[in-house]
């Protein structure tokens, strides 16, 4: 892929259509400064949507809802689902007992994640979009071992109670992808690229 020079920051403010902690936090890496928009999209799977069609839809969903409220930046938008071997979609557990369930279900078997990340350019004729997919093994685990991490960790707002990044690590046989922080909620290497497509300039 060809880009063009990095140049100055543009006089736009960069936007992160997102309220979750991980996405800014990972966001916050590469030192552009942005501001945070709560941009609420309906969620609900589509008959028949793959879970990488679900992803690629509601990031650019939330990068257009962003878009919407601040027309004046370049708005940034992001999705996660997740599937057990490919096939049942694992959200997120929301409390003990589900992320619970989710992990016996998962003990042993192989999760997907695919995350979308859309960036929206007013100056653009249409956002920039793309999906990375992530594949996770899982221990066969003990119910002491699923029972201790919850309690330590309590990762209710991942999907499939996997919070890699914490010590669901330590629950984990491989993981496989091309970037570790898709994985988290935002890959920040494609994103880095077209942010600097949208002339960004990312320290480093």
């Amino acid at each position: 892929m060809t880009l063009p020079p990095c140049a100055p920051n543009p006089p736009r403010p960069l936007v992160l259509a997102s309220t979750s902690r991980y996405r800014r936090e990972l966001l916050a890496r590469l030192r552009v400064p942005f501001d945070v928009v709560a941009a609420p999209v309906d969620e609900t799977p589509r008959p028949g949507e793959t879970p990488q069609a679900a992803a690629r839809r509601l990031a650019l969903a939330k990068a257009a809802a962003g878009a919407a409220l601040r027309p004046d930046a370049v708005v940034i938008g992001s999705d996660q689902t997740a599937t057990i071997d490919g096939t049942a979609i694992v959200g997120k557990p929301g409390d003990h007992a589900a992320a619970l369930a989710q992990l016996r279900a998962a003990s042993g078997r192989t999760l997907w994640f695919h995350t979308a990340v859309a960036v929206a350019d007013a100056s653009q004729p249409q956002p920039a979009i793309d999906v990375v997919s992530t594949r996770v093994a899982f221990r066969t685990l003990t119910e002491r071992e699923i029972d201790d991490y919850l309690r330590a960790e309590q990762p209710y707002d991942c999907a499939g109670a996997a919070k890699a990044e914490g010590l669901g690590i330590a629950l984990l046989e491989t993981i496989d992808g091309p970037d570790p922080t898709a994985l988290i909620g935002l890959p920040l290497i494609r994103l880095s690229a077209m942010l600097r497509a949208a002339g960004y300039r990312i320290p480093g």
